[in-house]
C-alpha cells in the first residue's frame, strides 16, 4: 500500500465524522428552535426575558449535576480540570467562561429583541456568529485545531447571512434598526468563541458532561447577577404554573452537550452554521404543526431555509489545497 492511498485511507473517517458531524449540528439546532418556543413562551408569560433564561439555565444545571454524581467520568471532571489549569500549557481560565456568552445571549434577548424586532435582531446574532467561526478556526481556538480561510468557507459564511436575512425579510420592517443592533451582534462573535472554548473544555476533563455543567453554572451565574439587579429595579415576576414551560433547560443540556461533542469534528464554522440550518428547519417545523400564531409560512422562509442548506454544504467542502500541501513529500 502506497503512503498516498493510506493517507485517503485515513481521510476517510475525518470525511464520515464531519458529515455526521452536520447532521448532528442540524438536529443540535432543531431541538435549540423547541427550547426557544418554550422558553419565548415563559418569558411572554413572565414578561421577564432574562428571569426565563434564568430559570432555563437552572433547570439545566440541576440535571446536569445530577448526572455529574452518577457518572464515575464526569465526576473526575474537577480532578482533571484542576489539572489542566496547572499545566504550563493547559486549559487557560478564560477558556472556562464560555457560559458567560450564553448568558449575554439571554440578556441581549430581553434589551434588544423587541425594539430591533426578533428578524433583524436574529440576523444581527447570525452575522456575528458566522464572521466569529471563521476567525476562531483560522486561529485554531477550537479543539478541531485550524482551519484555512478557504473561498468556499467565506462563500458558505456569507451564504448563510443572505439565507437569513431572505427567510425573515417579511419581519424584517417590523423592528428599527440601531445602535442596538450591536448587541445582538456581539451576543453571535460570543456563540462562536463559546463553542470553540467549550469544545477546549471537553477535550481537557474528557466528559462531555461535566464540560456542559459547568457552561450552565457559569451562564446561570452571569444571569443570577443581571437578574439580582433587575429585581431591585422591577420586583420578582410571576411564576407560570404550565410544567412544559420548565422543560426548556432539559433540552438546552442536549443543545449545550451536543455542541460540545460535534465541535471537534466540525470547527467551530461549520457547527455554528448546522445549528443554524436546523434551527430553520425547526422553527418552520413548528410554524407548520404548531403554529404560534395564525400567520401562514411565507415563500421567503422556504427559500431562506433552502439556501442555508446549501450554505452549510459548501462551508463544509474539503480544503483541497491544505491537504494537497499535507501530502507534499518531503
Amino acid at each position: 500500500m502506497t503512503a498516498t492511498s493510506v493517507r485517503r485511507t485515513h481521510d476517510r473517517p475525518k470525511t464520515r465524522e464531519r458529515v455526521l458531524g452536520m447532521f448532528g449540528a442540524a438536529g443540535v439546532g432543531m431541538l435549540l428552535a423547541i427550547q426557544a418556543r418554550i422558553n419565548g413562551t415563559l418569558g411572554a408569560r413572565m414578561d421577564d426575558g432574562i428571569a426565563a433564561g434564568l430559570i432555563s439555565f437552572l433547570c439545566g444545571f440541576v440535571v446536569l449535576v445530577a448526572a455529574t454524581f452518577v457518572i464515575p467520568q464526569a465526576r473526575r471532571g474537577w480532578r482533571n480540570l484542576r489539572a489542566e489549569l496547572r499545566k504550563p500549557d493547559g486549559l487557560r481560565p478564560w477558556q472556562c467562561l464560555g457560559g458567560v456568552c450564553g448568558g449575554y445571549l439571554v440578556f441581549t434577548q430581553g434589551m434588544a429583541a423587541t425594539a430591533l424586532g426578533v428578524a433583524m435582531f436574529t440576523v444581527a446574532v447570525v452575522a456575528g456568529q458566522v464572521s466569529s467561526g471563521l476567525v476562531v478556526d483560522r486561529f485554531g481556538l477550537g479543539p478541531a485545531g485550524p482551519q484555512h480561510v478557504t473561498p468556499a468557507r467565506l462563500f458558505g459564511a456569507g451564504l448563510a447571512v443572505v439565507a437569513v436575512v431572505i427567510a425573515v425579510s417579511t419581519q424584517l420592517g417590523s423592528g428599527q434598526a440601531s445602535w442596538l443592533v450591536l448587541l445582538p451582534a456581539l451576543a453571535g462573535i460570543g456563540l462562536g468563541l463559546q463553542a470553540a472554548v467549550n469544545g477546549r473544555m471537553k477535550q481537557a476533563v474528557d466528559s462531555t458532561v461535566f464540560a456542559a455543567m459547568f457552561n450552565f453554572g457559569v451562564g446561570m451565574t452571569a444571569l443570577a447577577l443581571a437578574f439580582a439587579v433587575e429585581v431591585v429595579l422591577r420586583g420578582l415576576p410571576p411564576l407560570p404554573a404550565d410544567a412544559w414551560l420548565y422543560t426548556g433547560g432539559f433540552l438546552g443540556t442536549l443543545v449545550i452537550g451536543g455542541s460540545v461533542a460535534l465541535v471537534r469534528f466540525t470547527g467551530v464554522l461549520v457547527l455554528s452554521l448546522g445549528v443554524i440550518a436546523g434551527q430553520l428547519v425547526g422553527a418552520l417545523l413548528l410554524d407548520v404543526f404548531a403554529p404560534a400564531s395564525g400567520a401562514g409560512i411565507s415563500t421567503s422562509t422556504f427559500l431562506g431555509v433552502l439556501l442555508t442548506l446549501v450554505a452549510v454544504g459548501v462551508a463544509a467542502m474539503p480544503d483541497r489545497a491544505g491537504r494537497s500541501a499535507r501530502r507534499l513529500p518531503r
